[in-house]
């Protein structure tokens, strides 16, 4: 089961338009927006949608996988402006499932 401090790293990235918005720990969910707040609120409805998606599908809700996504983020932001911040997991995920780490 989750725990209370349980968070997925985001990563934010300016764009020409606005920035951009993605996590290593949910492959495929991204978000964008005009400014920061809206991505980022963007991003934490596109998390609950896609882990919705997920277990509806019958798969698995990735749990957070701690350095793993800090590494990732910088690897797939190299070259860009980004900063890193977290959504917890409690607020866009069912209490009641069991989170896989990704691989």
């Amino acid at each position: 089961m989750m725990s209370a401090e349980d968070r997925y790293l985001i990563a934010v990235e300016k764009s020409e338009t606005g920035y951009s918005a993605y996590s290593p720990d949910v492959p495929g969910c991204i978000a964008t927006g005009e400014t920061i707040e809206e991505t980022m609120a963007n991003m934490r409805s596109a998390l609950i949608f896609h882990l919705q998606g997920l277990l509806e599908d019958g798969d698995v809700i990735p749990g957070a996988r701690g350095i793993e996504s800090y590494l990732d983020a910088e690897r797939d932001s190299a070259g860009e402006k980004y900063f890193l911040t977290h959504i917890a997991i409690s607020s866009v995920a069912p209490a009641d499932i069991d989170l896989v780490p990704t691989t």
